[in-house]
């Protein structure tokens, strides 16, 4: 499918994955509006897209809070003239066993993991409707797929990323909305590294780039096709 021409909005695009992809957009001409809450990084992210030649543009707020996306999303919206994809891809990690992690740190993770994800769609849904056509890319984890001791937060914000979109999935479908879910293993991103999980090895670890191809590839899909879930792991144990 021809991709040029086509508007994005990214959530945490400003590094690691979604910088990445909205990269990857940019190389296939498609224009970008991306958000973060770091306004010096998405600041300098943009300037790399609009190098590519596309028009991108960035937005300051917190996924978490409902009434900042509200207003955040119509900017998007406004700047980029109309929306045909959206990456909901923000989100935030900390381990910990459930007796030992803060209970504020808990709800944080579920709040910016799932209902920021819930309220980005929301605001994003009724102009893809209208479209009767759009695609929809939900990141979740493998850690979605299987808990694991320390992760109990993490676990159950991206097993509910799943079901969220699965739900979603069969809502739309009517509508030729496409939602996918994707459940990449460990990647070499800002946040991996802060947690202490991976040295980033290029040789042995997932990059950023790697994960930017497979959402690229789902895009590229004929109409009639959907890639409704899909995990990504590296070659190396």
């Amino acid at each position: 499918m021809e991709l040029k021409g086509k508007k994005a909005i990214i959530t945490g695009g400003s590094r690691g994955l979604g910088k990445a992809t909205a990269l990857a957009f940019a190389q296939l001409g498609i224009d970008v509006a991306i958000t973060g809450r770091n306004e010096a990084k998405l600041k300098e992210t943009v300037s790399e897209l609009k190098a590519l030649g596309v028009n991108a543009f960035y937005e300051v707020f917190d996924v978490s809070n409902y009434n900042q996306v509200k207003i955040g999303i119509k900017n998007c919206i406004s700047n980029l003239g109309s929306v045909d994809i959206l990456v909901n891809n923000a989100g935030i990690a900390a381990f910990g066993t459930l007796n030992d992690m803060d209970s504020q740190l808990w709800e944080d993770i579920i709040k910016t993991n799932v209902l920021g994800m819930y309220y980005v769609t929301k605001e994003v849904l009724p102009h893809l409707i209208a479209k009767n056509e759009g695609d929809i890319i939900n990141i979740s984890s493998t850690a979605g797929l299987s808990g694991n001791a320390t992760t109990s937060a993490y676990s159950a914000s991206k097993f509910a990323v799943i079901g969220l979109s699965q739900s979603l999935m069969k809502e739309v479908r009517k509508n030729n909305i496409r939602v996918n879910t994707l459940t990449p293993s460990t990647i070499a991103t800002d946040m991996s590294f802060e947690l202490g999980i991976t040295d980033g090895n290029a040789e042995k670890v997932l990059q950023p780039e790697d994960f930017a191809e497979l959402i690229v590839a789902s895009l590229k899909l004929p109409r009639r096709a959907m890639m409704a879930n899909a995990s990504l792991w590296s070659t190396n144990p």
